[in-house]
């Protein structure tokens, strides 16, 4: 009876538009939770470029597979589940897919197989077919791919590079470099799900399938940026506890396995070093959590372990990130402990006089974050390296290695024009996207695609 005299007062106008407001609450509401959920996603690609606001309305997440045998589909769906706290993830075959579907989505990863002699899995031709023979916008796609293969065959992971060349041809920007996987290598694999992890903001999951690590002692650990605004960077020297020959090659990752975790996910360094400097050397930066306590493989490795103390550690091999394998200049870029990685390159191309190097590298302050600096004005000195240095905070305004791009945009062009490769390693967010973004405004997309396509541009970014 109440309610029937409710109405009755406030007539059947003023009903809907109670009924309006009461929709666009709830819609509200659901936008809002939306956002949170696809948050840790999309804070990885800020400032990448103008269209990043448009993200955050696109659907769900979305996670493609083409399989032959169905190992794809496994692993698909296992990349879903590491996914799911991001929001709501879409798992489909390539063949419930069209060119409409993946223009309506915000992120996408590709697990593909290759068949044949480099053809895609039979269940993907209707996709072939009628999708990848199109051009289709896809300016606001970030995505991942997992191409797997057996390197028996001539045309390795065919398939995968083939869609991921399709994807950038039609403006679709990768999150992090084209994963390979030879015959089921668990290493690469891990790499994969190691990206996963630091994208959806779920660095405790456990690992897939653990890696078989070996002991390794570390015999050295040193605070390297003394007085920094940064969080603090440990250069950090290991050997193998059985004597056994050091064996990987610059470019190469090291796979910790921090005893201070219970879930026992493990952590990827670059390696600093090469087997000729007598030991694995890393460069670890402290990280912190919201409430202050150590991140588990930083705070394992600057903090918690002792020097002298025993380590479980894995070399992988990183074949996309080796040095070019014929004499050609070599444009480096990087920030951070980024500089690790790179610096094991400078290494291994100096070793084999290679001395056309140019290394553009960012940190905060010259006075305290010059990593590795003595050994970098060694080479400059002796004409093995050009190097740029660009700190952020030494000036008003903050400078970073992409306005350095650009002011070297002349000379970069040169560089590719006498068949430069461009190699980057350093933080994905920030640095990454803008460092693509300046060599895609001085080089032109075209360019910067075919040389993702020849191999001559790579990046390991983290």
């Amino acid at each position: 009876m109440q309610l029937q005299l409710w109405l009755e007062a406030v007539g059947h106008g003023r009903l809907l538009s109670a009924a309006a407001v009461v929709a666009l609450y709830l819609g509200m509401t659901a936008w809002c939770l939306r956002s949170y959920w696809l948050r840790p996603l999309r804070s990885a690609w800020k400032g990448a470029d103008s269209s990043t606001h448009a993200v955050v309305a696109r659907p769900a997440l979305l996670v493609a597979y083409a399989s032959q045998t169905g190992f794809a589909h496994q692993l698909a769906r296992q990349t879903a589940q590491s996914l799911s706290d991001a929001g709501a993830t879409r798992l489909a075959s390539l063949q419930e897919l069209d060119a409409e579907q993946l223009s309506s989505v915000a992120q996408a990863f590709f697990v593909v197989s290759t068949t044949g002699e480099g053809d895609a899995p039979d269940a993907a031709a209707r996709f072939v077919r009628h999708t990848l023979s199109r051009n289709v916008a896809l300016p606001d796609l970030r995505y991942g791919m997992l191409a797997l293969g057996d390197r028996e065959y001539d045309r390795y992971c065919a398939f995968g590079h083939r869609l991921d060349a399709w994807l950038r041809h039609q403006g679709a920007q990768p999150l992090f470099d084209l994963v390979e996987v030879d015959n089921g290598d668990a290493g690469a694999l891990r790499h994969w799900q190691h990206q996963l992890s630091v994208l959806s903001g779920r660095t405790d999951l456990p690992d897939w399938e653990a890696p078989a690590y070996q002991n390794w002692r570390l015999i050295e650990r040193r605070l390297i940026n003394p007085g920094s605004a940064g969080d603090p960077c440990f250069h950090l020297a290991l050997r193998p506890t059985d004597d056994v020959p050091l064996r990987w090659e610059a470019g190469d990752i090291a796979e910790i396995d921090p005893h201070n975790s219970a879930t026992l996910p493990h952590r990827e360094y670059s390696i600093a070093s090469v087997p000729a400097d007598g030991t694995l050397q890393l460069l670890v930066r402290q990280m912190k959590r919201p409430d202050g306590t150590l991140g588990i493989g930083s705070g394992w490795l600057t903090q918690h372990a002792a020097v002298g103390e025993d380590l479980a550690l894995r070399i992988r091999a990183n074949s996309s990130f080796r040095i070019p394998t014929e004499p050609r200049p070599l444009i480096l870029i990087g920030n951070g402990t980024g500089i690790a990685g790179l610096r094991a390159l400078l290494k291994a191309r100096i070793s084999a006089d290679q001395y056309r190097n140019w290394l553009i590298f960012g940190e905060r302050n010259a006075a305290f974050d010059r990593f590795y600096g003595d050994e970098l004005r060694q080479w400059r000195e002796q004409a093995q390296l050009r190097v740029d240095l660009v700190f952020s905070r030494d000036q008003p305004a903050r400078r970073y290695v992409q306005h350095r791009l650009q002011e070297c945009a002349a000379t970069i062009k040169d560089w590719v024009a006498d068949g430069a490769a461009v190699y980057v390693c350093g933080s994905l967010q920030g640095m990454a996207p803008a460092v693509d973004a300046a060599l895609t405004s001085i080089l032109g997309a075209d360019i910067k695609e075919q040389l993702a396509i020849d191999g001559r541009y790579r990046r390991d970014v983290y």
